[in-house]
């Protein structure tokens, strides 16, 4: 139930991110494509019209009448007028002579003056784009105007606002369409990944979960199988009047009851059940007891082990030799080591992989 929820919940904060990514995205998107729409549509405007104009004063230069020249290219603009862009011609009068609906002929000619600014400024279809959005009341209106020289004609570049918003329109129709697909697809997508991925980690956390719990069970065997050790050692101990006769049956015949060692000059017997470890540092070969007493021996570990109670001390690593009864915890260390924390001493013993296995064997005996 719990992961139900947690995957309905990854479901909607990817729904959320991503609507609010979308609703950023497919608006700056919409108005850079737009943008370049009627840029286009600005350029092909003010071309059409220079052209025109050249063509209108080329005629005139050719003798043709300018009433002619008129009447032709009202023939040629007629009913253009629904495209997103047409022309017209006026005179300096401000009357239209010829326009694409006939009945706006001798009309006077008006333009919003708005528009017009906005057309001036340097990113003009940005401006532009910001009119269409915000003000409705335009339909068609003059963008451009081109003099036919040596006459009183001007031609005019009209763009179809109606038209221009409908194809934005259409854009923005597009562009959500897209989205929403888009969406849909990455929402369901990222979705299903997250399962599939939060289902391979919930494996993998459940197996090294319970290969923790295998090696705390273990660990915790372990510290069991010392402490009883111990106190099977602390009793055999206790008796005195059968210590010889339990050493006897127990510890091999050249196993040792003391060890000499030195503290400076001075010569000292130590009896093994004093030893707490034995450890190594720059060759020289240290005894440490119970009492906390420190001495020193010529012997090496080797020599020193093959000479006392293998039940009793165990080779830990390279350095040291530990007695049973001066363990105090074994605990987990890195992937398969174990660490010895010695009684009433600030020292942290390391035993190997390799070791491990011999050390719990050592511990059943």
């Amino acid at each position: 139930m719990k992961k139900d929820k947690l995957y309905f919940l990854t479901f909607i904060s990817i729904s959320v991110i991503f609507l609010i990514i979308a609703s950023v995205g497919v608006k700056y998107f919409i108005k850079v494509s737009a943008n370049q729409l009627l840029e286009l549509q600005l350029e092909s405007v003010k071309r059409e019209s220079n052209e025109i104009s050249k063509l209108l004063y080329y005629q005139l230069e050719n003798k043709t009448k300018q009433q002619e020249v008129v009447e032709q290219i009202q023939q040629t603009i007629e009913n253009t007028q629904e495209a997103t862009s047409f022309v017209s011609v006026f005179n300096w009068s401000g009357k239209a002579v010829s326009h694409p609906d006939i009945t706006k002929v001798g009309q006077k000619v008006n333009s919003n003056q708005t528009l017009l600014n906005s057309l001036k400024e340097e990113n003009s279809s940005d401006r532009l784009y910001d009119l269409l959005i915000e003000q409705k009341e335009f339909n068609t209106e003059i963008i451009h105007i081109a003099p036919v020289i040596n006459s009183d004609l001007i031609v005019a570049g009209h763009i179809n606002i109606s038209e221009l918003s409908s194809e934005i329109s259409k854009l923005k129709k597009s562009f959500y369409t897209i989205f929403v697909l888009m969406g849909i697809l990455i929402i369901l997508s990222s979705f299903f990944a997250v399962r599939v991925i939060g289902s391979y980690y919930e494996k993998q956390l459940e197996v090294k979960n319970n290969s923790l719990e295998n090696e705390l069970i273990n660990l915790s065997k372990l510290n069991t199988d010392l402490v009883a050790y111990q106190q099977k050692v602390s009793v055999e101990n206790k008796a005195e009047t059968t210590i010889e006769e339990s050493i006897q049956e127990t510890v091999p015949e050249s196993s040792k009851k003391r060890i000499l060692t030195y503290i400076r000059n001075e010569l000292v017997p130590i009896h093994i059940n004093e030893i707490a470890y034995i450890y190594t540092e720059d060759t020289i070969t240290y005894v440490h007891c119970f009492s906390g007493k420190k001495s020193t021996t010529n012997a090496s570990l080797d020599d020193l082990l093959s000479s006392l109670d293998t039940s009793l001390f165990f080779r830990a690593n390279r350095q040291f030799i530990i007695s049973i009864t001066s363990i105090h915890k074994i605990i987990k260390y890195g992937n398969s080591q174990l660490k010895i924390l010695i009684k009433e001493a600030d020292v942290e013993i390391l035993i190997s992989k390799n070791k491990a296995s011999e050390f719990r064997q050592w511990l059943n005996i």
